[in-house]
C-alpha cells in the first residue's frame, strides 16, 4: 500500500478517536454492506428478449454515448469492469427480459429459471449474489400502459403468470448463490389524462397481488418487495400503484416495500420514510437513484440525499434492515464510469454516515443540548473521511481517487470504442 496512503488513514483514524468514533468497525461495518449494480446501465434497458424492441412503460434513456452493450457477455463484461473499480463485495440486479434466451423468443409467461441458470453460473464464478425484477413493460401486452391493474382478466392473468415465474427465478438463483436475492415487482400502470375509474384500477391490482402472493416463496432464497410511483411518461394523471397503495398493501401483508429515490414529488425525500416503514416493516429496500426535476435516474453522486438516506439508515440502527439497490440509466456518459460515480457515492455517503459520533450525538440530544448536538453534526462535516475511504479502496486493492477515469478511459479505447 502507498505509503502517503497509509499515514493519512493513522492521522484520521487518530482524528475521529478524538470524537469518540472507532474507523475500524465503521470500515467493518462498511464492508458487509454491499449495493446491487442494475444491469440495465450498461445497456439502455434493451434487454435480450427484443433488442429491437421499443422502451415503454414510461421509461426513457437519453443519450447515444458509444460502446453500449449489445449481447449477454458485453454487458457481463462491463459489469466485471465496473466491480474491478469498487471496493468490496457487491450484488447484481436483473430485470426479467435481461434472459440467455439462446437467440429464440420467450414470451414473458414462458420465462424459467434455466433462462437465468448462465447468469447465476457467472455470478458463482465472480463471487457476485443476485437481485431480480419482473418485467412488466416494453411488450404487446403492456402497450396501453396497463398490466396487473387492467380491465381485461386475460391480460391480467398473463403478467399475475409472468410475476409468479419471475419469483420463481429469484427463488432459485437466491437458492444456488446462498443469499437471498430480492425480487422486485414495480408496474408502469396509470393514466395519461383523467380517470374516473381509480378505485376499479387499485381493485384489480390488489386482486392480481393476491393470486400473485398465492404461491408461497421460501423466504431463505427470496424476498418479495413492492415500488410504487409518482407518475410516469405516459402516466402523467394517475399512477395506479402509488406509495399509499404499495405501503397499505405491504404493511397489511408483511411484504417489503421498495422506496426509489426518484418516484416521489421533487420536494419529497426517501430519507424520512425509512425509519417510519421500519416500524411496520422488517425490512426496507432502497432504489438509489437521483432525480432532477422529476424521476430523470440521473447517476448517484454524493448530494444532500444520499449522505441523508445513509445517515437514517445508521441512525436508526438499521444496517442489517436496509437493502440498497441502484437505479439508472444514463446513455449521455460513459456508461461503466456511470456505474463506478454511483456506487462509489453510495459507499461514501455510507462511510460518512458509519464515522458519526452517533453514541455523543444521542447523548447531546437526550440530555436537551441541541447547541452541541449541531456543533458535532457541523464538526463531522469535514472530518477527514476521504483519507478512511482512499484507506479503504487501497485495502480491497482497488484503484484509489481519480486514477480510475484513466482506467476506464483505457476500456474504452481498447474494448467499448470497439463495438
Amino acid at each position: 500500500m502507498n505509503e502517503q496512503i497509509k499515514q493519512s488513514y493513522d492521522l484520521a483514524v487518530a482524528q475521529y478517536a478524538t470524537i469518540g468514533v472507532d474507523v475500524n468497525k465503521a470500515l467493518e461495518l462498511l464492508d458487509k454492506l454491499p449495493i446491487s449494480l442494475h444491469c440495465w446501465q450498461a445497456d439502455d434497458v434493451t434487454g435480450f428478449e427484443n433488442p429491437d424492441g421499443n422502451l415503454t412503460g414510461g421509461i426513457q434513456t437519453t443519450g447515444n454515448y458509444p460502446g453500449k452493450a449489445r449481447s449477454i457477455n458485453e454487458v457481463r463484461a462491463d459489469i466485471d469492469k465496473a466491480m474491478e473499480l469498487i471496493p468490496g463485495n457487491h450484488r447484481v440486479n436483473i430485470h426479467a427480459f435481461y434472459g440467455d434466451f439462446g437467440g429464440k423468443f420467450v414470451d414473458r409467461n414462458e420465462i424459467e429459471p434455466k433462462h437465468f441458470q448462465s447468469w447465476i453460473d457467472w455470478a458463482k464464478e465472480k463471487n457476485y449474489k443476485l437481485d431480480f425484477n419482473c418485467t412488466c413493460f416494453s411488450h404487446d401486452k403492456s402497450a396501453d400502459g396497463l398490466t396487473l391493474s387492467h380491465p381485461n382478466p386475460e391480460i391480467r392473468a398473463f403478467w399475475v403468470d409472468h410475476v409468479i415465474r419471475s419469483r420463481k427465478i429469484a427463488e432459485e438463483m437466491g437458492k444456488q448463490l446462498g443469499s437471498k436475492c430480492m425480487h422486485n415487482i414495480w408496474i408502469p400502470d396509470g393514466s395519461k389524462d383523467v380517470t374516473v375509474n381509480r378505485l376499479q384500477y387499485r381493485k384489480n391490482l390488489k386482486e392480481s397481488l393476491d393470486k400473485i402472493f398465492e404461491y408461497k416463496t421460501n423466504d431463505d432464497y427470496m424476498l418479495d418487495c413492492i415500488e410504487s410511483k409518482l407518475f410516469g411518461i405516459g402516466a402523467e394523471s394517475y399512477t395506479v400503484g402509488s406509495h399509499e397503495f404499495y405501503m397499505g398493501y405491504g404493511v397489511r401483508n408483511n411484504i417489503i416495500v421498495t422506496l426509489d429515490g426518484g418516484h416521489f414529488h421533487p420536494t419529497e425525500i426517501i430519507s424520512d420514510k425509512i425509519s417510519s416503514l421500519l416500524l411496520f416493516l422488517p425490512e426496507v429496500m432502497l432504489h438509489v437513484t437521483r432525480g432532477v426535476r422529476w424521476d430523470s435516474d440521473h447517476v448517484v453522486t454524493l448530494n444532500e440525499e444520499i449522505v441523508a438516506i445513509a445517515q437514517e439508515i445508521v441512525r436508526a440502527d438499521a444496517v442489517d434492515k436496509v437493502h440498497i439497490g441502484l437505479d439508472y440509466f444514463d446513455a449521455s456518459i460513459n456508461r461503466i464510469g456511470a456505474y463506478v460515480v454511483g456506487v462509489r457515492a453510495t459507499q461514501k455517503a455510507l462511510l460518512q454516515a458509519l464515522l458519526e459520533p452517533i453514541v455523543k450525538l444521542r447523548e447531546f440530544e437526550g440530555n436537551g443540548q441541541n447547541f452541541e448536538r449541531m456543533a458535532l453534526l457541523e464538526e463531522a462535516k469535514s472530518m477527514p473521511w476521504g483519507a478512511i475511504f482512499n484507506y479503504y479502496c487501497a485495502s480491497k486493492g482497488v484503484i484509489v481517487g481519480d486514477a480510475y477515469i484513466a482506467d476506464i478511459q483505457k476500456y474504452e479505447q481498447d474494448i467499448t470504442s470497439k463495438r
